[in-house]
């Protein structure tokens, strides 16, 4: 039984999903392989959990002009630089219970969806104090410099784009790999849309937008479904509301005064049955989300990207065709018009995704994991 090491960090959703989605992948194989997730977050301090979590989520929602510039600034700067060794000190100081659980379940690969546990391991790794192959997956269509650490086993990209920055920034050819951003294996196979249409009340004849969230530039959730479904044309709303129950109660408030329009959804862990229903969906460019659109086959707008790894995600879709971006309420209602106006546009875009999913990401991940690191370590 060969035991893999998922490490991810709890600063947004999308390290997270990913890492759990190749553990559950590697359940579902029928391999002789045992994939267990940890949290990098849950064996630090308090202190410096609030600083590396809250504090990131809180700039991003308030200020995300600010995390903009801290996001260029970070890439640019030399890794070497005094700054940068004193920020990887301050973690290999909150890290310690972390360093000493991996030692003690001693896997036999390890996998980072996020670079920070990837920079504890390099040093690891450097001083001959551990010896397991480390890989790193970036999870955005998007290469930022901490995502470049020594010392790893192997690397997996998004797409050849994003590979060939690696190899740029002076990776080993043969340790970058081209492998999507891992999702759920449920994507893999989209399900039939007329029995999951059934499931929640819904015409699958009908042309169905999919709102994932609201945006700081479009408002909340209940004022867009009401401004959209105010407008002319044949087509029904799902809005998803997640855990916000305060939300979700206002929606309702909304679908009662469009019945058989709008279907609001509490927090679901069956994403993949509501794509089911949906023509297109409108969404923050997250690189977990829009990976899970594009294996469903389904177009996108885009609304509100957080300044830099989301801006970097929606101008990718944006260049391929596959999505259309909102900076606001009015936008969307354009946007949304002038595709009822003309569905061989969204027919349009729908074709041009057929090459851009990878819904098997997480499959060839632990498949290159398992086989061992080819040549030398980059």
């Amino acid at each position: 039984m060969k035991k893999i090491l998922l490490l991810s960090v709890s600063a947004g959703a999308g390290h997270m999903r990913a890492a759990q989605a190749i553990a559950a992948t590697a359940s579902a194989m029928g391999e002789p392989v045992e994939a267990t997730h940890l949290d990098v977050m849950a064996y630090v301090s308090n202190g410096f959990r609030t600083l590396y979590t809250d504090f990131y989520i809180k700039l991003v929602s308030n200020h995300p002009a600010l995390w903009g510039y801290l996001y260029q600034k970070t890439d640019a700067a030399d890794q070497s630089a005094f700054g940068q060794k004193l920020r990887r000190a301050v973690e290999r100081l909150n890290c310690r219970t972390l360093l000493a659980e991996i030692k003690t379940m001693q896997p036999d690969a390890i996998v980072c969806t996020h670079f920070l546990p990837a920079e504890l391991l390099s040093r690891e790794l450097r001083k001959g104090r551990l010896d397991v192959p480390v890989w790193v997956q970036v999870t955005d269509f998007d290469l930022h410099s901490m995502w470049i650490v020594p010392h790893m086993s192997g690397y997996f990209a998004a797409n050849d784009e994003i590979a060939y920055r690696m190899r740029e920034r002076g990776l080993a050819p043969e340790a970058v790999h081209v492998s999507g951003i891992p999702i759920m294996p449920t994507f893999a196979v989209p399900p039939d849309r007329a029995t999951c249409a059934a499931e929640y009340g819904l015409d699958p004849q009908r042309t169905t937008f999919l709102m994932m969230a609201g945006g700081a530039g479009l408002g909340s959730l209940p004022e867009l479904a009401e401004r959209l479904l105010v407008m002319p044309g044949d087509f029904q709303l799902i809005a998803m509301a997640g855990k916000n129950e305060a939300m979700l109660a206002a929606l309702h408030e909304v679908a009662a005064r469009h019945p058989g329009r709008l279907f609001p959804q509490g927090f679901t862990d069956k994403v993949e049955r509501l794509m089911a229903c949906a023509d297109l969906v409108i969404t923050k460019p997250g690189g977990l989300t829009t990976s899970e659109c594009l294996a469903m086959g389904l177009p996108m707008i885009i609304n509100s990207p957080i300044p830099g790894q989301e801006e970097r995600n929606a101008d990718f879709l944006l260049e391929q065709g596959v999505a259309l971006k909102a900076i606001d309420a009015t936008a969307l209602e354009y946007r949304i018009r002038a595709l009822l106006e003309q569905p061989q546009r969204l027919a349009d875009m729908r074709a041009r995704i057929a090459t851009l999913g990878r819904p098997h990401a997480a499959r060839t991940v632990l498949e290159r994991v398992l086989a061992g690191p080819a040549g030398a370590k980059a």
